[in-house]
């Protein structure tokens, strides 16, 4: 079993001009349609230093490690491990939970292991543990995948008025620090202020934080950021309005197809008729280091909404 020193998990330096999320803040980089593909989830409590890797480099079983992620694959599911804010030194119950976002099929269940092993046989399916409730909240704070999530996300997840709030290792759009996941419907948001209380505030409503949100996971990049362009333009924040119909590329030019240039129509249920949405989506003028960890600079995609109609 891989035993890395506490110092993994404690990201070297400070937030100052150079780092990731401050240089995006700096720029005004939109998180719009920047959440991840994942529509099902496992979470496994594992306290103590996470390494870049966080399950193979972790007081995680090395011996199950492989075979975990074997599965996860092939079932589609990811595997994120979780801990307690202020509580990674200490076992607190060997819990896992599978989290289920998938349109009708929402959920999240809690389970307690014996050993890392039994995760290799159990079901992924929400037909053993108990359901959660309400909201649960990931905050990232993977420091040695990115310092700016363990700066930015710690104090956030020790300071987010909600019980069900965990750490967890990398979500992914680490210059959006700090980011926060809520399952079990898979919204990411991304930058999120203070103590986060807006967001926790929206979801207790049942609602979305819209100046925050990074899309629903699961959903290909145009629903998101088309699903974020209808919640401006009608005001519908309810966590399962506006789902989507369909979603086609419209043709462009040769011009536009050697600059990178895409333009997309999507339908989305309203609750008296479709929705369209048509949007673009271009490279960003300038290539950057999008995270502090980066050997190299790079484009991002900037959406813009070019009509929201019905």
């Amino acid at each position: 079993m891989s035993a890395p020193a506490a110092s993994r998990s404690t990201p070297a330096g400070r937030l100052d001009a150079t780092r990731c999320s401050v240089t995006a803040a700096a720029r005004g980089d939109s998180p719009v349609g920047t959440a991840s593909p994942a529509q099902r989830w496992l979470l496994v409590e594992q306290p103590g230093p996470w390494g870049r890797d966080a399950l193979t480099q972790s007081r995680f079983d090395a011996g199950v490690a492989a075979r975990l992620s074997a599965r996860a694959r092939a079932e589609g599911v990811r595997v994120l491990l979780v801990r307690r804010p202020g509580e990674r030194l200490a076992d607190t119950g060997r819990r896992w939970a599978y989290a289920d976002g998938r349109p009708g099929r929402e959920g999240l269940w809690w389970s307690a292991r014996t050993e890392d092993a039994d995760l290799l046989s159990v079901p992924w399916d929400g037909s053993v543990g108990e359901r959660a409730e309400g909201p649960t909240y990931l905050v990232c704070t993977h420091g040695q995948h990115d310092a700016c999530c363990a700066l930015r996300g710690r104090p956030l997840a020790r300071a987010m008025p909600s019980a069900d709030v965990w750490e967890c290792s990398h979500l992914g759009g680490c210059r959006f620090a700090s980011n926060v996941l809520v399952l079990p419907h898979g919204f990411a948001y991304g930058a999120v202020p203070g103590d986060g209380a807006d967001v926790v505030a929206a979801h207790a409503r049942g609602e979305v934080a819209l100046p925050w949100l990074r899309g629903r996971a699961g959903l290909a990049m145009p629903a998101q950021a088309a699903q974020a362009a209808a919640r401006e333009a009608t005001g519908l924040l309810g966590v399962d309005d506006l789902p989507v119909r369909g979603s086609r590329r419209l043709p462009g030019t040769d011009a536009e197809e050697a600059e990178g240039v895409e333009r997309f129509e999507v339908v989305l249920a309203g609750p008296t008729g479709d929705v369209v949405v048509r949007l673009e989506s271009r490279p960003s003028a300038e290539a950057v280091q999008l995270t502090c960890r980066a050997t190299h600079p790079a484009h991002s995609r900037v959406w813009t909404t070019l009509a929201v109609t019905g």
